[in-house]
């Protein structure tokens, strides 16, 4: 079944929206780091490894050119609310208003985080994409829990590889980085590989319902050539 859809289905948006939600909550949560047991992570965690599910569903059902676009969208839109709140936390507070410090702490390093974030979440997002993408057509769709999770091994490698030296140079020690960027992995992957039979019954589902199973041949892998066509 290989049939390929120009338009936006009313499901595609949806998860769309997600994503993007996801991604602006991950920057905010971001500026907290949380602890796991003996595992110190960022509480991005809690939802950033949504987007990475999302990213597998919709570039195996509606292929890679349809993530290209999404990708680029959740990138305006991040952009679009750090840009806001970091106008918010400059504008002076009203005189009544007693928590400048609080939303400080919060919109204060979130700029920062953002542009951590943004640099590794496109090299994270393209990269999870073009490997999910490549290894759909190599195995002619076969085996989708393995591309999904080598696909994430991927992708949140090279994110958090950006993403933490960025992010967090200077406000954790240069000592914890290391071990906090491969615990974010770990336990990143874990968490696709705990989700996995909900994320292929997803899959199943949406391909049942959109009657589309994208298959990228001989498409463009160029990131910046934003199209709504698998090309």
């Amino acid at each position: 079944m290989k049939q390929e859809k120009n338009t936006v289905s009313v499901l595609l948006m949806l998860f769309s929206i997600l994503f993007c939600v996801c991604l602006i909550a991950a920057n905010l949560f971001a500026t907290k780091q949380i602890a796991l047991g003996t595992f110190s992570v960022t509480g991005g965690l809690i939802v950033f490894p949504i987007s990475y599910i999302i990213n597998d569903c919709v570039c195996e059902v509606w292929g890679y050119s349809k993530m290209r676009l999404l990708i680029w969208t959740g990138f305006a839109m991040n952009f679009f609310f750090v840009a806001m709140g970091a106008l918010c936390d400059w504008i002076p507070a009203a005189p009544y208003y007693t928590n400048t410090e609080g939303f400080h702490a919060v919109f204060g390093l979130a700029p920062r985080v953002a542009l951590a974030s943004f640099c590794a979440f496109l090299v994270g997002s393209f990269l999870n994409a073009y490997v999910m993408s490549r290894m759909k057509v190599t195995s002619q769709g076969r085996n989708f829990s393995l591309r999904a999770i080598a696909s994430t091994l991927v992708g949140e490698g090279a994110d958090s590889l950006i993403f933490f030296p960025l992010a967090l140079g200077g406000v954790v020690p240069t000592s914890a980085l290391p071990g906090l960027m491969l615990s974010q992995v770990v336990l990143k992957t874990l968490y696709e590989v705990a989700v996995l039979p909900l994320t292929v019954r997803t899959v199943k589902w949406l391909k049942r319902v959109e009657g589309t199973d994208a298959y990228d041949d001989n498409i463009s892998y160029n990131v910046f050539k934003i199209s709504l066509k698998n090309s």
